[in-house]
């Protein structure tokens, strides 16, 4: 794997680092410290805070090489991320307000938006990372970010729960959401929500990444945050789409621009691959034909 952790010399970049090293040391990763200086005067004062960084990773047996380069930074990164090939980019991200759209520095939404690979951004407060939780949408197109997070939390020994959250139906279905949020009975159904949940849940399995399936109803992002108290995870993992058209550029919704905006811990923010339609009937019969004995 390798990881790029950008920095800006500002406090928040001392996070990035930490949280990066403490997936790039499990996993063995390559790892480059990129700082981008926005002018001249911050030259300096950018490459001491770079071989701080670099030290830190070295007392952890990480040996990072560090790029530094001068410029607008979201540019800089993406034409970083374009160049070389990464599998996962660091940054830190501080609380400017508490209104409108963006929370906290602009410039890291428009990173998000701007570079190919998954973001992992660092803010609020974390002892440990042993609970991880997956905003999944029930579809096939979440995959690669389910690997990607079953692959962070082997190499730390964190448990994944995949989080569904269902529209909340008038009072007199109550009964019905008592039904839907049987899990067992649920993943027992033969729908594609639950053939996708089942089999999101047995690839984290396969790996030895211990998951679960929750299911919730209401508003998603009150629903996720309600989750998010109730059961106080170290990461949250949310996703984000490819534009379509001739630029390339990713598509943040307002469920994970709401969650970059108010949660209390790092947040990943995975890419979600083209949907290829459900794995329904058909791919449950190749499943079942590939499980039968031969006669």
């Amino acid at each position: 794997m390798k990881i790029l952790i950008c920095s800006d010399g500002m406090p928040a970049a001392e996070n990035a680092t930490r949280l990066g090293a403490a997936f790039a040391g499990p996993l063995k990763a390559e790892v480059v410290l990129l700082g981008v200086a926005e002018t001249a005067e911050d030259e300096v004062p950018l490459q001491q805070a770079l071989e701080k960084h670099a030290d830190s990773l070295r007392a952890q047996n990480i040996s990072p090489r560090i790029e530094i380069c001068n410029g607008d930074p979201v540019l800089k990164i993406a034409a970083e991320t374009a160049k070389t090939k990464y599998d996962l980019v660091v940054v830190g991200a501080r609380k400017t307000g508490a209104t409108g759209l963006h929370w906290r520095s602009e410039k890291m939404y428009e990173l998000i938006k701007a570079v190919a690979p998954p973001v992992l951004v660092a803010m609020g407060e974390w002892a440990q990372l042993k609970r991880f939780l997956v905003c999944t949408g029930g579809k096939e197109f979440i995959e690669a970010a389910v690997q990607l997070t079953g692959t962070l939390a082997n190499a730390v020994g964190a448990s994944v729960t995949l989080l569904h959250v269902m529209a909340e139906p008038p009072a007199i279905y109550a009964d019905l959401v008592r039904l839907e949020e049987d899990v067992d009975q649920l993943l027992g159904s033969k729908s594609e929500l639950a053939i996708n949940l089942s089999a999101q849940k047995a690839d984290l399995e396969k790996i030895n990444v211990p998951a679960e399936v929750r299911i919730r109803h209401g508003i998603v992002t009150d629903q996720v945050f309600a989750e998010a108290r109730d059961r106080s995870y170290d990461l949250i993992v949310t996703g984000s789409s490819q534009a379509r058209g001739m630029l390339r550029h990713y598509i943040m919704g307002d469920l994970t621009r709401t969650i970059l905006n108010h949660a209390s811990c790092p947040v990943l923010v995975a890419r979600a691959g083209a949907a290829q339609g459900p794995r329904g009937l058909w791919r449950s019969i190749r499943r079942a034909f590939a499980k039968s004995p031969a006669t």
